[in-house]
């Protein structure tokens, strides 16, 4: 049924320009279905009238099915639902022939089109699912189950998160009752023009806000577009009138840029000796006014693209070549996505050409096969119960680490399933999920040993931690992102290499920060999974206890209370305060350590006479000692005495994680060393800072202390102390 002849909200759309398209090739368009003629009685073996739009299709597409489960299901449907009318005035058997067509002209097999023709007949007919089993077998009965269920969910009622999260059970089991459910909402919102403005609305928001974001997701591309064309009218009736005022006024033009950029690029491929196919693919509405807001004014090229077919993956990139060679690249649009597939399945190779008049055409480079699956999806790629054939055809890929290779099943799908179980209520699980659904862009990031994955833009590190290790995630410390340090809250980018630091703790939490950085559902579910089974902070509780604990029991001087060096002015131990002796040239001078670099044995070591009568020892090496010579001040010579006990402070660089506070004390008094003082700063971007001032009993044992140290989980720096310069210096 036409959009033109039962919608009168919606006005027709021009026909696109004619392309050059491959002989016998089937051309998928959605919208040539007019009023299906219907049948009387017809011999038992002769296949009805009615369906032969759809035989027609699904023998361009699978030229051995069988028909007879066609012919059997039309028949059956027929008789069922004779008598019923639509709102539009029309027999209501023309609703599930439309339905079928759109399938059939996607390339979907032949059960799934036998279920498309009988998915009314359960829920408006005396038709019983022991009937569609007993007569079509067990996956027909699954698929109209599946679809019946579909129907029944009110979008609008309290209801919706649970019936909504049964639906997509449902179609995690079986792709293609989705995409029945997705061609029979194209045909309703074809017709949509009888119901009264309110409803209109209504059932046009439902499909922009869920169904037209699954139809991406499954990679239907024909169904996504022309689904937002038709919201687009319904729900911004002027901007669509203005869409499509300016495609009616390009199209009158004389000069065509977009055929002639196309003549130039076949004369360029012939030349080449490759084999493809030139198309030139208009822009649908939806995607011209996006063009329109993006450039302001439009240009020829503006309402079109260039499609490049060709017969292997390997002319793809010839095809590449040799218009970045003839032609004017414009490189930054270029795109991979044949190397690196999108979550939906999405194969191809983008690029730009420029003209000298400054006019851009986009081209889009692809296989045969990968323009089936770029157009259809899931629905093009067969049914989920088949045995997989030894080698998997072009356009298929390997799923990465725990997920199914199924190619019905694209990755998105298959980690929707998995968060479906983990989301503690429904409501969650429909919050998450609308979140979702409003990420309409990927990126992909690469892990180290060459796997990647796909994670929607603005994601962080959480989000790649739950994409590559589930709930194993909780006992991740920290990142390196390109090669670098970096915190989980660090936002990733297209391309971006991610090695993800795992502490060793299996009672690792995660931090309730997280949520405010996790974008993805199974990040958000699986940390707020966590929190409602741990609703106390009982992770910051146990260590504050432990680190008061950590104080009180080494806090004070050594027992001797023997201190040959002490800090001046009666100042709060400090940072290198020693136990050593510092034999210097003025017996009567205040020695103090300079907080700058902290020197301790058997540190080469310097002073300078400041203000009062102090002496300050510095390190050799440090920064304010070149500093003070080009000042012309005079060095006194210090060195250390023959006694090595001394005190240090040190500052430990780690990632948060429960019990750290725990381990780093532990490592420490497993050195035999006592700890005077310990500070833990606030955690700052998942980061915190522990400072220690530490009793050593020999200077030589500080390297081992330190390495012991940073051998700790979550753990990445340990160093001196390192303090601004005063300015009595």
């Amino acid at each position: 049924m036409s959009a033109e002849a039962t919608n009168p909200a919606v006005s027709p759309a021009p026909a696109p320009p004619t392309a050059h398209r491959r002989k016998g090739r089937p051309r998928i368009d959605l919208r040539r279905l007019g009023r299906a003629a219907l049948l009387g009685p017809t011999t038992r073996d002769r296949l009805p009238d009615a369906i032969s739009h759809v035989v027609e299709a699904h023998r361009a597409h699978h030229p051995d099915a069988d028909l007879d489960p066609l012919r059997r299901a039309y028949v059956l449907a027929e008789s069922s639902h004779r008598g019923q009318m639509r709102k539009s005035g029309e027999p209501y058997i023309t609703h599930p022939l439309a339905v079928t067509l759109i399938l059939a002209e996607l390339g979907a097999e032949t059960t799934t089109l036998t279920a498309s023709l009988l998915h009314d007949t359960v829920e408006d007919t005396d038709v019983t699912l022991d009937q569609v089993r007993d007569q079509f077998g067990e996956e027909v009965r699954y698929l109209v189950d599946g679809v019946t269920k579909l129907e029944k969910v009110d979008y609008g009622a309290a209801a919706e998160s649970e019936t909504f999260r049964k639906m997509l059970v449902a179609t995690g089991n079986d792709v293609r009752v989705m995409s029945i459910k997705l061609a029979d909402r194209l045909h309703n919102m074809r017709t949509l023009g009888v119901m009264r403005p309110e409803k209109q609305e209504r059932i046009a928001k439902v499909t922009r806000d869920v169904l037209i974001p699954l139809a991406e997701r499954l990679g239907v591309q024909a169904l996504k577009t022309e689904l937002e064309d038709l919201v687009f009218a319904i729900l911004h009736p002027e901007e669509y009138a203005t869409t499509r005022r300016l495609i009616a006024d390009n199209a009158a033009q004389e000069s065509d840029p977009l055929a002639e950029i196309s003549e130039e690029v076949r004369g360029v491929l012939r030349e080449a000796g490759i084999q493809a196919e030139v198309l030139i693919r208009p822009r649908h509405f939806v995607s011209l006014h996006r063009v329109s807001r993006k450039r302001g004014r439009l240009r020829g090229t503006d309402f079109g693209r260039l499609l490049v077919l060709v017969n292997e993956d390997a002319d793809c990139y010839a095809v590449l070549g040799e218009l970045h060679t003839c032609l004017t690249p414009v490189v930054s649009e270029f795109k991979d996505f044949i190397a690196v597939p999108k979550f939906n399945l999405y194969q191809s190779l983008h690029t730009a050409v420029a003209r000298g008049d400054g006019q851009v055409a986009e081209v889009l480079i692809r296989t045969h096969q990968m323009h089936k699956v770029a157009e259809a999806g899931v629905v093009a790629l067969g049914n989920p119960y088949a045995s997989p054939p030894e080698e998997l055809p072009d356009g298929e890929r390997t799923g990465g680490e725990g997920e199914r290779v199924d190619p019905t099943r694209p990755g998105w799908l298959s980690r929707l399933l998995d968060w479906q179980e983990a989301a503690p209520d429904a409501d969650m699980f429909w919050s998450t999920l609308r979140e979702d659904l409003a990420q309409d862009r990927e990126i992909t990031v690469f892990r180290p040993d060459g796997g990647t994955l796909g994670l929607p833009e603005g994601a962080s590190c959480v989000d790649a931690a739950y994409a590559q290790y589930g709930e194993d995630a909780h006992a991740c410390i920290g990142a390196r992102v390109n090669g670098r340090l970096a915190t989980l809250s660090t936002v990733l980018r297209d391309g971006d290499t991610v090695q993800l630091l795992m502490g060793q703790d299996p009672a690792s939490e995660p931090s309730r920060e997280w949520l405010e950085h996790a974008h993805t559902p199974a990040a958000r579910i699986a940390i707020q999974r966590w929190l409602a089974t741990h609703p106390s902070p009982a992770a910051d509780e146990h260590e504050g206890h432990e680190e008061r604990e950590g104080r009180g029991g080494h806090e004070g001087e050594r027992k001797d209370g023997t201190q040959a060096l002490r800090p001046a002015h009666d100042e709060p131990a400090a940072s290198g305060t020693v136990n050593a002796v510092l034999v210097v040239d003025r017996p009567e001078a205040t020695v103090r350590l300079a907080g700058c670099c902290t020197p301790v044995p058997p540190d080469e070591v310097t002073g300078f006479a400041v203000r009062g009568g102090v002496v300050t020892v510095h390190r050799v090496e440090c920064a304010a000692v070149a500093r003070m010579k080009g000042l012309g001040r005079s060095e006194i010579a210090v060195r250390w005495g023959d006694t090595t006990e001394f005190r240090v402070t040190l500052v430990a660089e780690s990632f948060q994680r429960p019990h750290l506070l725990a381990d780093l004390t532990e490592a420490i008094a497993l050195e035999g060393v006592d700890i005077v003082t310990a500070t833990v700063e606030p955690p700052t971007q998942q980061r915190v800072r522990h400072t220690y001032t530490l009793q050593l009993p020999d200077a030589a044992q500080l390297p081992t202390l330190m390495r012991a140290m940073r051998n700790v989980p979550g753990v990445y720096d340990v160093g001196r102390a390192q303090h601004q310069t005063t300015s009595a210096h």
